[in-house]
């Protein structure tokens, strides 16, 4: 997917059917946790992005707030709770294939975690990565930049 940041459209977070005007984004988030120099990345186990490494997170559900939604990812991928957080970037995915959706990203920057890391949901990994880890992985063009930025603030 080619990542753009920008003003975002009015995001789609509604069910999905023939009949829904698909011209808007659907709504989505990541949790960018970062930690002792290091972020933490989930080998994407489904498409989108099946194959490379991205923050953790996911589509928000209808009715969802984007901080409820952020947490629910960051928990069902990786095992670990947010504990400290706050909106970060938004990000405009656009599709990266015929017939896929553009994906209005809001990428939250956690500062705390708690638990045990444990790959789960459609993560087949979860790990703690340096920046120069991180650019020799296959990792999504999006959350490269951000990593750069994030890494970059706290050094």
């Amino acid at each position: 997917m080619r990542a753009t940041v920008a003003t975002l459209p009015r995001p789609f977070d509604g069910p999905r059917s023939p009949h829904v005007n698909t011209k808007y984004p659907v709504r989505a988030v990541s949790a960018a946790c970062v930690a002792d120099g290091k972020v933490l990345l989930v080998l994407r186990g489904r498409a989108p992005a099946k194959g490379r490494y991205a923050f953790p997170g996911g589509r928000v559900e209808p009715g969802e707030g984007l901080d409820v939604a952020m947490r629910r990812e960051l928990k069902e991928e990786t095992g670990l709770e947010a504990l400290a957080w706050r909106p970060f970037r938004d990000v405009l995915l656009k599709a990266s294939e015929p017939g896929a959706f553009d994906y209005a990203l809001t990428v939250f920057l956690v500062q705390e975690t708690s638990g045990t890391l444990q790959a789960g949901d459609d993560a087949a990994e979860a790990r703690w990565v340096t920046l120069r880890e991180a650019e020799t992985l296959p990792v999504t063009s999006s959350t490269l930049v951000v990593v750069r930025e994030l890494l970059a603030e706290a050094s």
